[in-house]
């Protein structure tokens, strides 16, 4: 497996390239936290639209009970803003397919009717071979570092814990 460094060039390519595969129209976008809040916004900017929503969605690190355990969700809309409306899912990266899947069974659970966006589908790694995003940027099995990754990356140049000048 490579490692992949995308620019925001070559990001905002990429979610152009989506935009074009979406059925739009949607009632409101559903950005999971954190990697789907940039694209999220991005896709909002670019369809006009003003009703963005975020999830966080939490699993357990055990990972010998990691595909048995039920997520936790950290943050989520109430019922209220899903039921009976079209909502896009968007996330920057279908990796096991846990976190995305997690939202788009709640959404369902309200009422709502969800579609599923991905930057990089990562299909082969998928733990649910049978379910697949609506819409994907690109299928790949290289590890992605995202553009707004990099500030907690440790060999970049902007530190992830600034120093106080105080210090």
């Amino acid at each position: 497996m490579k490692h992949v460094y995308l620019t925001w060039h070559e990001t905002e390519e990429l979610v152009t390239k989506l935009v074009f595969k979406i059925n739009t129209p949607y009632d409101a976008i559903l950005a999971i936290s954190r990697g789907g809040i940039i694209p999220g916004g991005m896709i909002a900017e670019a369809l006009k639209m003003k009703d963005v929503l975020t999830a966080a969605v939490l699993f357990t690190d055990n990972p010998g009970q990691a595909s048995l355990s039920w997520p936790r969700f950290l943050q989520f809309p109430p019922d209220s803003l899903l039921k009976g409306r079209k909502i896009l899912v968007i996330d920057n990266l279908w990796n096991r397919g846990r976190d995305i899947l997690a939202a788009k069974g709640r959404i369902e659970t309200a009422g709502g009717y969800p579609e599923l966006a991905v930057l990089h589908w990562k299909q082969i790694g998928s733990d649910y071979p049978d379910q697949a995003p609506d819409h994907y940027g690109e299928i790949t099995e290289d590890f992605i570092h995202y553009p707004w990754q990099r500030i907690d990356d440790s060999d970049y140049r902007v530190l992830a814990h600034p120093v106080s000048p105080l210090s």
